[in-house]
């Protein structure tokens, strides 16, 4: 097979078209190249003057177009954000978005690039940073400090560290993440059979699991919903194992969470109380969504988070976060009626009914800056 780079002329049905200009100075003669997350492996066997490479074809595979290509081992000479990258950032600024999330973050300069195309916007839109090599791994402790998220893109992450590795390595992302308090997504190859077949592997399943035990906040498809042939069935099939797995305890990584501020001891605070009287829930009742943030940093375990606020983006925001249901509500000068218009949607939206016990904590209420913990029962 030949690649066929920098403009080069393809002549032969057996050429390929690879659109990384750098291609013929960053591949030796017995490198890897690598396509669709390692479906198909190539061997470099020589590189020819017009920009293209013969490669001899180790496995094989059905080639489509605009499918990942990957080099192990290599770093590839490519900026954080390209020109097209950034025409998405804008028109993305433009739709308002809540979330960025950036692809193949190297190092912690990656994610300062964005911030500064973003602007005052930074903050208010929240950055994910998505580890897909070994330069992410390596700096992981820097990107999360940097980021608002993290997301363990297993699919070309797989292809660029050894696969044997990638459980290990998906593990202490989603440790260092709970003693971050940061928000933290697995996604790829999560139901990877579901794009032909209606039900899932048993391996599949147990590997979902296995993430909702590390108390994850968030699982992703991707190919089985953009391709695949069940995309509905995939999506309540993965809600069925959440489901299910929810109801055993997870390994509790929660407990390693780094507590440095007051508001955070206020929310752990918050969760012990809700867990000890079998609270039905956890009201928050904020307006930038922080105090929210910090209740679902500590991963309560038998009481859901209940997040008002009166901004949109927030609401929206807050979808991402584990165990949580966010409502917009409008809030008024006096807590008391704020507090009111809030039980009134539980009882409505949740479920709850009246002498129903809730732990409510705020950082909104009145204005004050104040934070206050109660022990309230439905009216």
């Amino acid at each position: 097979m030949t690649i066929c780079v920098r403009d080069s002329v393809s002549v032969e049905e057996s050429s390929i078209h690879i659109n990384y200009e750098d291609l013929m100075d960053s591949v030796d003669v017995g490198d890897r190249i690598t396509v669709d997350n390692g479906i198909i492996n190539l061997e470099v066997l020589q590189k020819n003057p017009g920009g293209t490479i013969n490669c001899v074809v180790i496995d094989g595979g059905i080639l489509k177009s605009k499918r990942h290509v990957n080099l192990p081992g290599i770093r590839i000479n490519l900026p954080a954000i390209t020109k097209k990258d950034r025409e998405d950032i804008f028109f993305g600024l433009n739709e308002q978005v809540d979330y960025i999330a950036l692809s193949f973050v190297r190092e912690v300069a990656d994610i300062r690039e964005l911030k500064e195309i973003l602007g005052n916007k930074t903050g208010k839109i929240k950055i994910i940073a998505k580890i897909e090599d070994a330069s992410g791994v390596e700096n992981i402790d820097e990107i999360i400090s940097e980021s608002d998220g993290i997301m363990v893109a297993r699919g070309d992450l797989g292809v660029e560290i050894n696969v044997a590795e990638l459980p290990n390595v998906q593990r202490m992302i989603v440790k260092k993440c709970a003693e971050s308090g940061k928000r933290v997504i697995v996604a790829t190859h999560l139901l990877e059979s579901m794009i032909s077949n209606p039900i899932p592997t048993r391996a599949e399943v147990t590997d979902v699991a296995n993430a909702i035990y590390e108390e994850v906040d968030a699982i992703m498809l991707s190919g089985e919903t953009t391709i695949g042939k069940h995309p509905i069935r995939c999506v309540e099939q993965l809600v069925e194992i959440a489901e299910a797995t929810e109801s055993f305890t997870g390994l509790n990584f929660t407990s390693l969470l780094k507590s440095e501020n007051d508001k955070q001891n206020i929310a752990i605070t918050a969760v012990d109380l809700a867990e000890s009287i079998k609270a039905k829930g956890i009201v928050v009742i904020t307006r930038r969504g922080k105090m929210a943030d910090l209740v679902t940093n500590c991963h309560p375990q038998k009481t859901r988070i209940y997040a008002f606020t009166n901004d949109s983006q927030t609401r929206r925001r807050l979808v991402l976060n584990r165990n949580l249901s966010a409502y917009r509500t409008a809030f008024s000068s006096d807590p008391e009626k704020t507090l009111q218009t809030a039980f009134g949607v539980l009882k409505k939206r949740a479920a709850m009914i009246k002498n129903d016990k809730v732990v409510v904590i705020s950082d909104a209420l009145a204005g004050t800056g104040i934070e206050a913990i109660q022990i309230r029962q439905l009216p």
